[in-house]
């Protein structure tokens, strides 16, 4: 076992990592206020953006679930990992050569266990596209041939073939360096009583891959009658690296699109994938060997995020300009039972993601590898257009079979529906479909209503409203005078402050209904007055700017400023992290101080208050120019491995200002205090010495006091 990683190599790494790129990689973020984005948390199911992110700091949080930290605490999280195999993981993703402490008898990086399983799938599928072209490989080239797939097609979609025997692969694979475990823990390679030997023989494959494009898992097709295998498509078996639930196929080369058009398809099969993005429908992806579920709407419902404009939360399909389709999520099911079977799974999902579901259905109930094969690509670029909404097909499918033109027929009819149109959660929908469903067959709507209405008691289903407006913690709007948190959970408000272009801190009145609006949307402290916002304020620009504090200033401070308990501790954090830092302080590593000074109690405080917009103008360093340009930074920065580090940026007049005016009031306030406790204390004192050295105490600090209002406000009257 490896020693610990020396800390200059980890923040090489801190240095190096763009948070903005790894998290955007499976999340769609939106600008909100300068140098923040928002979007949907992928740590918990969330209909309204609560996660934020600081790229410049290096900070995340959700105000959801209440998970934050710093680029490493982020891929602990999204990969299951702990922190020294996601530093190991960013090292290898950044090119960075790592160094351990002495004595561990491994001195240098050699990969962690999840690099070790990523590098051996990218192995496979080169191995399994070398293939394809061999003699071995006609059944496979015949099959996708077949199919209307060229060659470049092929190649295109990494198109390959797993060649009989016994050990071909695994016999590459050692050559490659890996050991059998990885290959067994890979899922590409099994224990039998001869040895171990390939998982996958005699097949077709194509390579599952994650959003950014690495490899984590095989689909493979059955090509000969004498396969030990009798199913037709096997996968990768579940490994560290792949959940069949979690992963969907042809991620990686619909994500852009998926974002850019707001729209995802959902197909059942690896040539469906293929034929769609080859019709011009390059939204497409598949699960993989499972039904569509509540982790895949997840995946989906990230990339294309919740519609929001103003208190209106817009949930459905929308009409956007030179689009066909938006906010649409498009499944390809047969029309037969099996279609049916899984188009009814789908209602297992949440209300706000049904209400965006459709189901496109071909004539003679033909996948879309088979459409494109017999009616071409236009024929399948029709179909996805003219998608039903899920709701629609399934209670349509429950009432055809029955014919309503008889009493008996109506009846039955009423019976196969109302158990479906009970099961829509969403109580704003339910009374549309129960009288739509009602004119379908031709029945009286109270009859409808009642088997509805007796369904769903017997089914317990959950009332819900998708339409509803949302707020971020569930409770009242927060009185900052300023409507309310809205649909987008307070986020709306925030993302005003950077886009309008206006400069709060010309508008005194309009930054304190921003300070007040910062007041009311923390959770780590319920109070809503002056002193607790100039100490919120003031720690998070210490966080964020601590450049910003002056350092004469600030060493006069101590508990005494403060009267909430929680920035109490956070100063005493402050102190046991060193003080302010020096100028020359990455900024990474000055957080990551604080975070660990502060211990885990403190840790949330400080996430929350690393990403808190403050109600100041941009600074053109912190803004998101920077951000999207940050990689090409990064890679400037790093000559052979070695990353310099982001250094603490220097503050804006506006943020200098404001720290000021933050620090004097917490003086004033010290100030005051003393004052008020001595002048308590001489009215208690008989006339004599110590009355009059109190009292001069007192003109004292009332001259500082003065002189400090003074240098900060100008002459005070």
């Amino acid at each position: 076992m490896a020693g610990m990683i020396l800390k200059e190599d980890v923040e090489k790494v801190r240095a190096a990592a763009d948070l903005y790129d790894i998290v955007s990689a499976s999340v769609t973020l939106k600008p909100s206020g300068t140098g923040t984005y928002v979007g949907l948390c992928p740590f918990h199911d969330e209909k309204t953006p609560s996660f934020s992110v600081r790229p410049s700091l290096g900070v995340w949080h959700c105000f959801g679930c209440g998970l934050g930290g710093d680029v490493f605490g982020y891929v602990e999280q999204q990969e299951n990992i702990d922190f020294r195999e996601a530093v190991e993981l960013l090292a290898d993703k950044y090119h960075i050569e790592l160094h351990y402490e002495a004595g561990s008898g491994r001195e240098e990086h050699s990969g962690s266990k999840r690099t070790r399983l990523l590098d051996a799938n990218e192995e496979a599928q080169r191995f399994f596209v070398s293939q394809i072209m061999s003699k071995e490989a006609l059944a496979a080239r015949k099959l996708l041939g077949g199919r209307n797939f060229s060659q470049a097609d092929c190649e295109r979609f990494g198109c390959g073939y797993a060649p009989q025997g016994w050990d071909n692969l695994v016999r590459y694979l050692a050559a490659k360096g890996f050991t059998q475990q990885e290959m067994l823990d890979a899922g590409l390679a099994r224990q039998g009583q001869r040895g171990v030997y390939d998982y996958f023989r005699g097949r077709a494959t194509w390579p599952i891959r994650d959003s950014t494009g690495r490899t984590l898992g095989f689909g493979a097709r059955k090509l000969y009658d004498d396969d030990t295998i009798g199913a037709k498509y096997i996968n990768t078996p579940d490994t560290q690296l792949y959940r069949k639930t979690q992963v969907l196929y042809g991620i990686d080369l619909a994500k852009s699109a998926i974002v850019k058009k707001r729209q995802a398809v959902i197909v059942e099969g690896y040539t469906d994938v293929m034929a769609c993005h080859l019709a011009g429908i390059d939204t497409a992806v598949a699960t993989c060997g499972t039904a569509f579920g509540a982790e895949h709407a997840k995946i989906v419902r990230r990339l294309i995020s919740d519609d929001s404009l103003g208190a209106v939360q817009l949930i459905g399909p929308l009409n956007v300009e030179g689009q066909s389709l938006s906010s649409r999520i498009v499944f390809t099911f047969d029309g037969d039972a099996a279609g049916q079977k899984a188009a009814l799974h789908a209602f297992a999902l949440d209300s706000a993601f049904l209400s965006q579901t459709f189901v496109a259905v071909a004539d003679g109930n033909l996948d879309p590898c088979d459409l494109r094969l017999e009616q071409g690509n236009e024929a399948v670029s029709s179909l996805i257009e003219h998608a039903k909404p899920l709701y629609d097909f399934v209670i349509e499918a429950a009432i055809a079979r029955f014919d309503t033109s008889y009493t008996t027929g109506q009846m039955g009819a009423v019976k196969a529906a109302a158990p479906l149109i009970a099961q829509i959660r969403d109580r704003s929908l339910l009374d549309i479909y129960t009288r739509k469903a009602t004119r379908r067959i031709g029945v009286d709507l109270d009859i409808m209503r009642r088997e509805v209405n007796a369904a769903r008691r017997q089914l317990n289903v959950r009332d819900d409203d998708a339409y509803a407006p949302k707020r971020r913690f569930g409770g009242a709007a927060s009185g900052s005078g300023m409507g309310g948190s809205g649909a987008s959970g307070g986020f709306a408000g925030r993302g005003e402050r950077g886009e309008r272009g206006e400069d709060p801190y010309a508008n005194p009145a309009r930054r304190k209904a921003l300070e007040r609006r910062d007041a009311n949307e923390q959770t780590y402290y319920r109070i809503d007055d002056a002193v607790f916002i100039c100490e919120q304020q003031f720690m998070a620009t210490l966080i964020q700017v601590p450049r910003a504090i002056d350092r004469a200033w600030f060493a006069q401070l101590s508990l005494s400023n403060f009267m909430t308990s929680v920035f109490r501790s956070l100063f005493q954090a402050v102190a046991a992290a060193g003080g302010l830092p020096s100028d020359d302080t990455p900024q990474g590593l000055w957080i990551h101080n604080l975070t660990k000074a502060g211990g885990p109690l403190l840790e949330q405080v400080i996430n929350e208050l690393a990403v808190m917009p403050l109600p100041l103008p941009p600074n053109p360093r912190d803004s998101s120019n920077s951000t999207a340009n940050s990689s090409a930074q990064n890679g400037q920065n790093m000559q052979n491995g070695q990353a310099a580090p982001v250094q603490l940026r220097a503050p804006s007049p506006a943020e200098q200002r404001y720290a000021s005016e933050l620090l004097a009031r917490l003086l004033d306030m010290g100030f005051m205090r003393r004052i008020g406790a001595a002048k308590r204390k001489m009215s208690q004192l008989p006339d004599g010495k110590e009355k009059i050295t109190l009292l001069g105490d007192i003109t004292t600090m009332e001259t500082a006091r003065k002189d400090l209002q003074t240098q900060v406000y100008g002459n005070v009257a």
